[in-house]
């Protein structure tokens, strides 16, 4: 008997934690979908009309300064909502916002740009459909846990006698669902029902929260024609990558052979012939020796300028701003490099920022017939930011195999982007932003 009593108890006590975990995790999935249900409605239908709103004032002139900035809030808006999902039910919800430079122009210009990006971005209108979506069957979804775990105290407060407080016990003056409460009788009827609800909402809280989260992801995740066309995108990018490695490997290749290669093997030769002279012919040979001397300094010259273009020392040890002062020292045009924050970032996203500055700047001095050069180096958010400013007569595009559509498809290798700003008579700016975290 004994024996048999201690693994009876040690089953009761795993049930009563069991039952303890599913009471927990039922009230926090019903605690967590009342907040989501209440919030999610307040400021979903809010955002959906002051956007509705923003969107009809636009032929107005109005919509232009306003919409922006409602259509940004509901960015974060459905961002909270994608980390809130992630973190409590573990849905994740992809966001496939098209990324562009942040001030490239000011004023109402500027305004008037990201007014059109925004509302030529495919998520943009995703996010409004999900506004519409979380104030009616998203409201219910995310409702339904609460009310299966938190209506049942009603029932059990009527069968403990807060009917009376309703009826008189003549007529019924209290619906619990579909029990017409008038009695005592009829208010345990709504505690049974009651008990119903809670078991349901004991088994089935924490998954009726996640198909909220799930209708979520529904809505806001970008469509499979969107994700196709960016593998296709990345897919580009990185042959665009290969296809630049392999093309400066060739370059490094012909340098080398028809450089310091050629001169070395000349050294060679004339050291040879000196060992032959050396007897023969002195001054013959010292001159030879001297000729030796020059050709492999010349050679080393050459092994440094290509160990430059392949990645410069100063950008190793010093980083992209020190690099790019150096670079802006050897320029004919007077060039001023004002860097803001300190930190490096990974290094071949500062060898890529490297290498795209200095074609902005063999542009500025090549084409643009520019005086001055601005360049400022900053790093915001998560974002490297960097734009090439000139004083020169502008009128620069980014036009296919051109030295600007080679920096924008260096930066897309990190999912970088290029703007340029090129009126005609100038100024130019190109403005360079690649994704990136400084350690």
């Amino acid at each position: 008997m004994g024996a048999r009593a201690v693994p009876a108890e040690r089953r009761a006590g795993a049930g009563r934690s069991w039952l303890r975990a599913r009471a927990r995790s039922a009230g926090v999935a019903g605690a967590r979908g009342l907040w989501v249900a209440v919030a999610g409605f307040t400021g979903s239908l809010t955002l959906f009309v002051l956007s509705a709103l923003s969107l009809v004032l636009i032929v107005a002139g109005v919509g232009v300064v306003t919409t922006p900035w409602v259509l940004g809030l509901g960015r974060h808006w459905a961002n909270w909502r994608r980390a809130v999902a992630a973190e409590w039910c573990g849905v994740r919800i992809p966001a496939a916002y098209r990324p562009f430079p942040d001030g490239v122009r000011g004023g109402l210009l500027g305004r008037a740009e990201r007014c059109r990006l925004l509302l030529g971005d495919p998520a943009t209108w995703r996010d409004l459909r999900w506004l519409l979506a979380d104030v009616t069957a998203g409201f219910v979804t995310a409702l339904l846990p609460a009310v299966l775990v938190l209506y049942p105290l009603e029932g059990f407060a009527l069968a403990a006698g807060l009917w009376r407080v309703f009826t008189d016990g003549t007529y019924v003056g209290w619906w619990y669902g579909f029990v017409p409460v008038s009695g005592q009788g009829t208010a345990l009827l709504a505690a049974l029902l009651a008990m119903a609800l809670l078991a349901t909402g004991l088994g089935l809280a924490p998954a009726l929260l996640r198909v909220h989260f799930l209708l979520t992801r529904a809505v806001l995740a970008p469509a499979t024609g969107e994700l196709e066309e960016r593998v296709r995108e990345l897919t580009r990018t990185r042959r665009d990558a290969v296809d630049t490695s392999a093309a400066e490997l060739r370059r490094i290749e012909r340098d080398l052979h028809d450089g310091a290669q050629a001169r070395l093997v000349a050294v060679g030769m004339d050291l040879g012939t000196v060992e032959a002279l050396i007897e023969k012919n002195p001054a013959k040979a010292r001159e030879l020796l001297a000729r030796a001397r020059q050709s492999s300094a010349e050679a080393l010259t050459e092994l440094r300028d290509l160990v430059r273009g392949i990645h410069p020392p100063v950008l190793a040890e010093r980083g992209l701003g020190d690099a790019v002062r150096a670079l802006a020292l050897r320029l004919p045009v007077a060039t001023e490099v004002e860097v803001e924050g300190a930190g490096r970032a990974d290094a071949p996203v500062e060898s890529a920022a490297y290498f795209a500055v200095s074609e902005a700047l063999a542009n500025a001095v090549k084409h643009a017939g520019a005086g001055r050069i601005w360049v400022d180096i900053g790093h915001t958010g998560d974002r490297l930011r960097i734009s090439v400013t000139d004083d020169g007569g502008g009128g620069a595009v980014v036009a296919p195999g051109g030295g600007l559509d080679g920096i924008a498809r260096r930066l897309g290798t990190f999912d970088g982007v290029l703007a340029v700003s090129s009126p005609a008579g100038g100024p130019t700016m190109v403005t360079m932003e690649i994704p990136c975290v400084l350690s």
